[in-house]
């Protein structure tokens, strides 16, 4: 097998500060940041001159992170509207399972998170929704029920 498992989904952002608080309210604990630069950045990701910030968050069991990154040369680019639709080509949403997903969405409105639609039921198992929260980034909580 050549995969070994899933590392981390990198998230640029414009405002780092207020992402890392997002994923903190989610229960994601910060694990680092560091400040990269230099040629072997510029090598790894196919752009001249690269100075980014990065931190690094984990999910509370530990299988999961989420990098967020701010360039600050070269400067960040929108490749799609503010609020692209859930069905816009791409990468479109992280899923996280939560314990109380009513609680959560009300904590993550306090970060100026908004609902897409409506926490909806899926038959007797999950409770579901889609969150948009900075940066245009659209995450899904999926609560088990029973």
């Amino acid at each position: 097998m050549t995969l070994q498992r899933l590392d981390n989904v990198l998230i640029v952002v414009d405002d780092l500060e207020a992402a890392k608080a997002f994923f903190a309210e989610l229960g994601m604990e910060l694990e680092g940041e560091t400040t990269v630069e230099g040629p072997w950045v510029d090598s790894t990701v196919g752009l001249n001159g690269v100075r980014a910030d990065i931190t690094m968050m984990r999910a509370p069991d530990g299988h999961g992170r989420v990098e967020l990154t701010r360039f600050h040369t070269p400067p960040a680019v929108r490749a799609e509207p503010d609020n692209a639709p859930a069905n816009t080509l791409g990468i479109r949403r992280i899923m996280f399972a939560v314990e109380d997903i009513d609680d959560l969405v009300a904590r993550l409105r306090s970060h100026g998170a908004e609902l897409l639609g409506e926490i909806a039921q899926y038959e007797d198992i999950y409770r579901l929704c889609f969150v948009r929260g900075p940066a245009g980034i659209i995450i899904g909580l999926a609560e088990q029920l029973g």
